[in-house]
């Protein structure tokens, strides 16, 4: 048995722990993964009744292989990676007898007898789960204060909101809750909460990840992706999670590099098309000069940085919004009709729009979807990958009363959903309210690993990822009643 836990580090430093960090630990045995899931209990435990980031916290079950883990790794049997590690699920990824609800009253009961693939995985690797995490009900309506649980808050303000839909790995992973976590993304539901909460979420190409026992939103645009703070956390997670899986029917069998391997830490002479006139005109002007000022780091780490003209932006949402509202009501359709009052109003207005799509339009926006596409993978003819905005804005203000977030401006995350290659979103400055910025990377199909070589590079010249929301407001003493 260990007994590195009667030295380790405090809680609070445990916490401030990367992935990596807490790995090269393990592995030689300076902490246990007991001391690990304690101090991520003591965290959650401390701060979670402010941010609302967790819909189920597993605190007995994650102490528990905790000790196993522990048992383990002491016996010589350290399987690196995630090993020990804690991290947290969003909550429409199944978990074997777990509660898994979407964040929806049509799902209170649903403890399901199966992990999900990513579950699984994470699982062989030797992680760790702390617990199911808030969302967008069914990833779609959001965000609601109608829901069974309350939206998650974003932890560098009380006054405003995560993102979403994974909201609560957002909040989680910003707030040093949880090191850690696996969301879904479908129009950049992965990458919106990373760009507003200071860290780094990839949605990897379309069937790089499986999906399977993961709650439908869009079936022909979703994805799971690792959420971390900092983009060696992302590779280390994605190592654990991507595969072939036969029982997904848009899993693709591609051969999976080391991905954390890749990150040498050199760029140059990679090609780099910007798409300045997707953020430009349309993004809040501190956006504008943050991205510029990381593509002119990127230039200065030897990258080759030229603009490049695409579609407007306009076309990928419009296009997205067809289709998946279309699928939408083909998956909730029947549930909306049999339960309307037990969707939420943002829920289920999504769903009666779905409704009112006709096979026409969907056909066509499928034939156009090929059109966008094409025209994203025309652009690596000339660039290895591509850089823009990673949210148009900072974080979202907390407030009931606001208007739907999709009819208040464009959505920089849609051409990669559309497109369905790796995109990356990671922090590049803060606002002048204190609210974290983002720059997003977009690569070939199935090359993750330059995608995270180009965002790993770049955080080793910066710091934004390793700056910590002041969290004073989210204790006890400075909570608001």
């Amino acid at each position: 048995m260990l007994t590195a836990s009667r030295t380790a580090p405090s809680s609070s430093d445990l916490t401030e722990l990367t992935i990596a960090e807490a790995a090269a630990l393990l592995e030689r045995r300076a902490i246990s993964p007991v001391d690990l899931v304690q101090a991520a209990m003591e965290r959650i435990e401390r701060l979670d009744p402010h941010l609302h980031a967790f819909v189920t916290v597993t605190g007995k079950e994650a102490r528990a292989a905790a000790y196993l883990a522990e048992t383990r790794i002491a016996s010589g049997d350290y399987r690196g990676g995630v090993d020990g590690i804690p991290f947290a699920l969003k909550d429409n990824i199944e978990t074997a007898g777990v509660l898994t609800s979407s964040h929806s009253k049509l799902r209170l009961d649903n403890v399901p007898a199966e992990d999900a693939a990513v579950a699984a995985s994470m699982k062989r690797a030797g992680g760790i789960l702390l617990g199911k995490t808030a969302t967008f009900e069914f990833t779609a309506g959001g965000p609601s204060w109608d829901l069974p649980w309350p939206p998650a808050i974003n932890p560098w303000s009380e006054h405003h909101l995560p993102g979403g839909s994974s909201s609560g790995n957002g909040a989680a992973i910003a707030a040093r809750m949880v090191a850690g976590a696996i969301g879904t993304d479908t129009g950049g539901s992965v990458r919106w909460p990373a760009a507003v909460c200071g860290i780094v979420g990839l949605k990897p190409t379309y069937g790089r990840v499986s999906r399977r026992g993961v709650h439908p939103n869009t079936f022909s645009l979703d994805h799971c992706g690792p959420m971390a703070r900092s983009v060696e956390d992302c590779a280390i997670l994605l190592d654990a999670i991507a595969g072939h899986d036969p029982r997904d029917p848009g899993s693709c069998d591609e051969p999976v590099p080391d991905y954390r391997a890749a990150l040498t830490g050199s760029i140059a002479r990679l090609r780099i098309g910007l798409v300045r006139h997707w953020y430009s005109a349309d993004a809040q002007a501190e956006v504008v000069a943050a991205v510029d000022a990381a593509a002119r780091q990127l230039e200065g780490l030897g990258a080759i940085v030229e603009e490049v003209e695409l579609p407007p932006l306009q076309d990928y949402v419009d296009c997205k919004a067809v289709i998946s509202l279309g699928e939408l009501f083909a998956i909730y359709g029947n549930e909306l009709r049999a339960r309307p009052q037990d969707f939420g109003k943002s829920m289920r207005q999504r769903v009666i729009a779905g409704g009112l799509v006709r096979a026409e339009d969907y056909v066509q926006a499928l034939g156009w979807r090929t059109e966008l596409t094409s025209k994203v993978f025309a652009t690596f003819r000339r660039f290895d990958l591509l850089a823009t905005a990673g949210w148009m804005s900072g974080a979202e203000a907390n407030d009931p009363n606001s208007d739907d977030f999709v009819r208040k401006r464009l959505l920089v995350t849609m051409p990669f959903s559309l497109a369905g290659n790796p995109a990356l979103s990671l922090p590049c400055g803060f606002s002048s309210e204190g609210l974290p910025l983002s720059l997003q990377l977009g690569g070939r199909p199935f090359d993750e690993a330059t995608v995270l070589r180009v965002g790993e590079a770049y955080q080793r010249v910066t710091d934004w990822h390793r700056r910590v929301p002041p969290l004073g407001w989210a204790t006890s003493e400075g909570a608001r009643s």
